[in-house]
């Protein structure tokens, strides 16, 4: 597995992929290991997981680094990153023994019955390179701290993320074969899935490679928690506040280069702040600064790969032979590196691909209505449904609005994003189950009912019906 710095396009370093004969052995080390960590009182696996948090702010800058030169993602949002799973550690490092705690239900006068919260075993999470760190950390914190055991496939163009991540929960103090990271082609994770030690699967990724792990993990009778891709909408209403909106979209798509599955993608603007709208948004587009990523002022780095470039610069130009208009940005830049400047699409024409397919990229489509049930209408036309924004300043009318909005998660006056406190996750071709908060962790145990009747000295026959 090469790494290549997308800033320069030439090859940092190599990385030996793992042998059949070495996968065997970790599936192996999984299963051993998982028998001795369910074992383990949950309220050590939160002192484990609060060690984590330490050892990743200790060494925020090295992580920092390691991102920034396999993906190309500026070094101060790198550096967010590192502290975001801190912050996901921290909080399941608080919350977990409440959150998978037995629950009662009502029973006959005598007895108890109650639902316990009991592990599957190891899980296999098959990750993308975007967010290389937090994407593994919302899965690992949660899963691990209820007492599964961890399988990691990272995307090719960052293993040495992933073996940074294995090492973290290891200078934790996490017993051997509790995480370990598998650096295997995507042609090997059928295989994987299909091992009967591997008891459930989670991806974050495109639709292809979830619809694969879905198949794969119900031929298996295995469970799934698929997190896919999103054409986010972000509706501007006639009463929002403009200057905010508009800040907070250019960031909202743009940060990470605009690669993300939960980044705004379709500006939906009703029509009477639309031209102002626009002009307030392309102002701040122009603000933004295109460079190094190891640059402390840099907010937008490369793309990922050259071929991440390619692809969304070819959506572009499909949307524009089809009727779009460019209105910033448009074309790769000149210069070393994958660089991709912010572009902002208007007249956005019905079917093009900036209209009906994810841009994983900073690609903004800017759409006028006439008001907000036109508004709610295009949001709601499209086939994902991930995430979605409302902007107003009446928030009775922004929860209206957010009620009829197709999605699993609305946010009045934010941007969208995944937080440890409340459930993440989409419906539709987003994907399915939800990750964080306390949904997120059950996602991935047995709800075992547990029914407690007195024995009795009578020998009276009992008959079941």
């Amino acid at each position: 597995m090469d790494v290549i710095n997308p800033a320069t396009e030439k090859q940092v370093t190599s990385y030996e992929q793992h042998t059949s004969e070495e996968v065997e052995e970790k599936l192996q080390q999984a299963s051993s290991s998982f028998t001795e960590w369910r074992s383990r009182s949950i309220r050590e696996r939160e002192q484990l997981l609060s060690n984590v948090a330490d050892v990743l702010r200790d060494n925020k800058s090295t992580y920092a680094e390691q991102m920034t030169t396999e993906t190309g993602k500026p070094i101060t949002q790198a550096r967010a990153e590192v502290e975001k799973c801190a912050w996901v550690c921290e909080h399941y490092a608080e919350h977990a023994s409440s959150y998978v705690d037995s629950t009662t239900h009502p029973s006959p006068p005598g007895t108890t019955a109650r639902t316990e919260h009991a592990p599957l075993g190891p899980v296999l999470a098959v990750m993308p390179w975007n967010f290389p760190f937090w994407q593994v950390f919302r899965f690992a914190a949660p899963y691990l701290t209820a007492g599964n055991v961890g399988l990691l496939k990272h995307a090719s163009n960052v293993p040495g993320s992933a073996l940074a991540i294995e090492e973290i929960f290891e200078k934790a103090g996490y017993p051997e074969g509790v995480f370990q990271t598998l650096l295997i082609s995507s042609d090997q994770v059928d295989s994987v899935i299909s091992d009967d030690r591997v008891k459930a699967a989670t991806l974050t990724g495109s639709g292809p490679a979830g619809r694969a792990v879905a198949s794969t993990a119900g031929e298996h009778l295995k469970k799934t928690v698929l997190e896919l891709g999103g054409s986010d909408p972000y509706i501007v209403l006639d009463d929002a506040d403009l200057d905010t909106a508009a800040s907070t979209g250019v960031w909202a798509r743009n940060q990470n280069g605009g690669q993300s599955c939960i980044a705004a993608k379709r500006f939906i603007v009703v029509d009477d702040v639309y031209d102002t709208f626009l002009d307030r948004f392309l102002d701040e587009i122009d603000s933004l600064t295109i460079g190094d990523p190891m640059e402390e002022e840099t907010d937008i780095g490369p793309q990922a790969r050259p071929d991440l470039l390619e692809d969304l610069h070819e959506q572009v130009q499909k949307s524009v032979e089809m009727g779009a208009n460019v209105v910033a940005g448009g074309e790769p830049l000149n210069r070393e590196g994958a660089y991709y400047p912010p572009t902002v699409l208007t007249e956005i024409p019905d079917g093009c691909p900036v209209d009906s397919e994810e841009t994983f990229g900073p690609v903004a489509a800017v759409y006028r209505v006439s008001d907000p049930s036109e508004a709610i209408a295009l949001a709601n036309d499209t086939e994902f449904g991930l995430g979605a924004s409302i902007w107003t300043n009446d928030l009775e009318r922004g929860q209206n609005v957010a009620e009829q909005i197709d999605a699993g998660c609305v946010y009045i006056n934010e941007l969208v994003k995944s937080d440890p406190r409340v459930p993440f996750g989409g419906v539709g071709i987003s994907g399915y189950g939800r990750e964080l908060s306390e949904a997120g962790i059950k996602e991935f145990v047995n709800r075992k009912t547990v029914w407690v009747q007195p024995s009795t000295q009578e020998d009276d026959e009992v008959t079941i019906e």
